[in-house]
């Protein structure tokens, strides 16, 4: 059912863009969209702090890492950048799951559902952009990652704000770097 969802909301976005583009890229490449998903996240840190019961207890949860070394980040093959984004939405996907099943707050649980989907649609944009060489892996809910381009979080607001930062930073510099995305705009 979420990867219906997610295939909706792309397809809400594609059509909230307008359809009628004259590239077929322009739409998969038009920073709006991820703008869109960085709004919902953010409304979903709002939802949080008004939350008052069911939000969920205390928990660990493993995320990317947000913080960008530009220097490092320029030297690294595109390649190489989407399989560290690839690698950071499915740990927030992750993240985000194990925090809906803790929350009996129903309008808290949409918005994170709704956040999962935008992570699988985002997914998707990348993918067909052709981005990777290799698919990133893909953890079970109970393992640690060995890589260290996670950190752990303790509470709910702080995985919230993780998955803002990481939206607007390495997934728009992803993006934005994009082969197919360059050639539109040159």
């Amino acid at each position: 059912m979420q990867t219906f969802s997610g295939l909706v909301s792309v397809l809400i976005v594609f059509v909230w863009l307008g359809g009628n583009q004259v590239s077929p890229l322009r739409p998969i490449c038009d920073l709006r969209v991820l703008e869109h998903f960085v709004r919902e996240a953010r409304d979903s840190e709002v939802i949080m702090r008004g939350c008052r019961g069911g939000c969920g207890a205390m928990k660990s949860y493993f995320v990317p890492l947000t913080s960008v070394d530009f220097a490092f980040w320029e030297h690294i093959d595109v390649h190489e950048q989407a399989v560290e984004v690839q690698t950071g939405l499915s740990l927030l996907v992750q993240a985000l799951s194990t925090a809906m099943k803790a929350v009996s707050n129903s309008r808290l649980a949409n918005a994170l559902d709704n956040n999962i989907s935008n992570i699988h649609s985002l997914s998707q944009i990348l993918h067909s952009l052709d981005l990777q060489q290799a698919r990133s892996t893909v953890l079970s809910d109970d393992s640690a990652p060995a890589s260290t381009q996670s950190q752990e979080v303790s509470s709910l607001p702080e995985l919230l704000q993780v998955q803002s930062s990481f939206l607007r930073g390495k997934v728009r510099l992803l993006l934005s770097a994009a082969p197919a995305c360059q050639r539109q705009n040159s």
